[in-house]
């Protein structure tokens, strides 16, 4: 029998063994079919460790796929079949995520809008934004004042877009959601097109589906430990999906209060009834999550999806759009919850697992997708972040721990290395989109 002091990752590299990721990974499985009791997955993780010690050689360091292993023998020899399965698919899934990322040059992606990517690269190249250099050179010729009112009018018109076709459906819609992967810009994007609606003569009420988060000590968590805000799993989707269909029904219901200070959920707190000219509208990371609406039929729905699909090939590539909302993230949490932006960056590949699981697969059930990049937000993050990504790269070279974060950081140092910085912000709007995260907003969020 061997303590358990080290494993391998999938990548070679060896790393101090943390049992408080089984539990966390044990616990997330149980979450995902209704269970919720941490002090089970910690029991259970227990009996995985003894098994480990008892059958891993002195001379042996157990990798991943081992640990794994273990984990499903201990849940199904304890009862656990149902989490076991869930533990199995996660797996499984994540595996298959691996291959197709290994394969993605070859294969189109499924989570790729592609209709509406050739539309936003065929503006990209007529308004010659689709490189970094195009861009540069135009910044370098006094053009930035020019580039921001370009890019915001396509926005604004993908806006007007939307509240058409919901205008369109007014007799028959009872709610709109607004959805999208974190900092696509969804708070923005919901109240400029609750203005527009309104001035059509249509009446909103909103519903924030925070309330109907479980008390803290019932969030699964990441694997570093910190509760998880970013899955459906957090919330109670069982108590959503009942309340939507009791509104859309025009009946009567009482929505909960969540406190974040003290991590807990005060039952019954708000009456809410729909009128016969009233629409519910929702913003949600999770709005295209089937089963937080499945109650309620498809034509009482409009949803609507964002994204910052951006088509711009910058040093070695087309810019990936989770950089952005990275960057725009770091600003934001920095500016209005006290977060330390390098903190988003370590995180970041956990956010981006989530929303990869369980809100990009859905784009395609959307009713319209909405834009929301602006090419010009490179210059100004230029200016902004590109020391602090320079220091991070150099900080997490070479170590294992810090894989994700290492690579993230280099690509986006490289990315901002390219681009000309701009510190005058003068010319972005107070109403952008990109005020969201930057700050400076004329809009109530």
């Amino acid at each position: 029998m061997s303590p358990i002091t080290h494993i391998v990752k999938r990548s070679g590299a060896t790393v101090p063994f943390n049992p408080d990721r089984i539990v966390n990974a044990i616990y997330r499985a149980a979450v995902a079919v209704g269970g919720r009791d941490r002090e089970r997955a910690r029991w259970l993780t227990e009996q995985v460790v003894a098994m480990l010690e008892a059958n891993t050689p002195e001379d042996h360091i157990p990798n991943i796929e081992e640990i794994q292993d273990t984990v499903e023998k201990v849940l199904i020899e304890n009862g656990h079949a149902a989490v076991a399965k869930a533990y199995i698919l996660y797996r499984d899934e994540r595996n298959r995520r691996r291959r197709v990322e290994a394969d993605r040059a070859a294969r189109p992606s499924d989570n790729i809008p592609w209709a509406k990517i050739w539309r936003v690269l065929d503006w990209a190249t007529r308004y010659d934004l689709h490189t970094i250099w195009r861009l540069n050179e135009r910044i370098a010729n006094g053009e930035f004042p020019q580039i921001v009112h370009e890019a915001e009018a396509a926005y604004e018109d993908d806006v007007d877009t939307a509240a058409s076709m919901i205008t369109k459906r007014r007799d028959s819609l009872r709610m709109v959601f607004v959805s999208g992967p974190s900092s696509s810009g969804k708070t923005t994007t919901t109240i400029k097109l609750e203005q527009r609606l309104q001035r059509q003569g249509l009446k909103f009420v909103t519903l924030n589906v925070d309330n109907y988060f479980f008390d803290l000590e019932m969030h699964p968590k990441d694997e570093f430990g910190d509760y998880d805000f970013e899955t459906p799993q957090a919330l109670d989707l069982p108590l959503i999906n009942e309340h939507l269909q009791k509104l859309a029904a025009g009946e009567e219901v009482l929505i909960p209060f969540y406190d974040f200070k003290t991590g807990k959920r005060s039952p019954e707190q708000t009456r809410m009834r729909l009128a016969a000219n009233e629409i519910l509208l929702i913003d949600s990371l999770h709005g295209l999550y089937p089963p937080m609406t499945e109650g309620v039929p498809d034509e009482l729905k409009f949803k609507l999806y964002l994204e910052p699909l951006l088509q711009m090939r910058g040093p070695n590539d087309y810019i990936r759009w989770t950089d952005l909302r990275l960057i725009r993230r770091m600003l934001r949490d920095s500016v209005h919850r006290a977060y330390n932006p390098q903190q988003t960056l370590e995180h970041w590949h956990y956010v981006r697992a989530s929303e990869m699981r369980n809100i990009i697969p859905y784009h395609g059930t959307a009713d319209f997708i909405i834009n929301s990049a602006m090419p010009y937000e490179l210059a100004l993050y230029r200016a902004r972040l590109y020391d602090r990504f320079k220091e991070w790269e150099q900080e997490y070279e070479g170590n294992p721990l810090r894989e994700d974060a290492y690579t993230r950081a280099a690509r986006v140092r490289q990315m901002l290395e390219a681009v000309i910085p701009v510190l005058d912000e003068t010319a972005v709007p107070s109403d952008s989109v990109l005020r969201e995260f930057i700050g400076g907003s004329s809009l109530a969020h």
